[in-house]
């Protein structure tokens, strides 16, 4: 997982961000675009990471193929989550149910990659969901909404250092790897 990794899930924590900013809080739309900054610095940093010299990681072909299929499912599982919370007339569970749905998306992924991390971060979105769930609304959507942001921006962060190491342990133009 590298640095365009990171944009996505900064992207998409901002979302969920600003989502239960709206959607649980009422905030003005005006601050609505306060977590899109949050995106903005992770993508400029991983733009600096992705000009570094050196080789960018390549995910294997099988850890490809589960990118693209568990993306895939989780665009189902998002409409079908929209969907059902919606018919069943209980909108403030949508934050929660798509959480659960971010969250196991990164399963198959980290099986097929090897990459613990991802266990650990599909684990905490989905507990995140869960406590959606479980906690009164609107405190329920706020927990969800905010841990899965956190979640995925602390993860999108950790890539982009992550991806940086390896570019510059990589280097053969004399310097130390630090």
């Amino acid at each position: 997982m590298g640095a365009w990794g990171a944009v996505i899930m900064g992207f998409f924590g901002s979302v969920f961000a600003a989502l239960t900013m709206h959607h649980q809080w009422h905030l003005p739309w005006e601050l609505w675009v306060l977590p899109f900054l949050v995106a903005m610095l992770i993508w400029v940093s991983a733009v600096w990471v992705l000009r570094l010299p050196g080789e960018d990681p390549v995910p294997s072909e099988r850890a490809r193929r589960a990118m693209y299929w568990s993306s895939f499912g989780e665009g189902i599982g998002l409409f079908l989550a929209a969907n059902i919370v919606i018919n069943v007339h209980r909108p403030d569970l949508l934050i929660p149910a798509m959480a659960i749905v971010v969250g196991l998306h990164f399963l198959p992924m980290a099986f097929a990659a090897s990459f613990r991390p991802f266990y650990i971060l599909g684990a905490a979105l989905a507990v995140a969901g869960i406590l959606g769930f479980v906690a009164p609304s609107p405190l329920g959507g706020g927990i969800a909404g905010f841990m899965a942001a956190l979640g995925l921006w602390i993860a999108a962060v950790l890539a982009v250092r992550r991806h940086g190491r390896l570019k510059r342990g990589n280097r053969d133009d004399g310097a130390v790897p630090g």
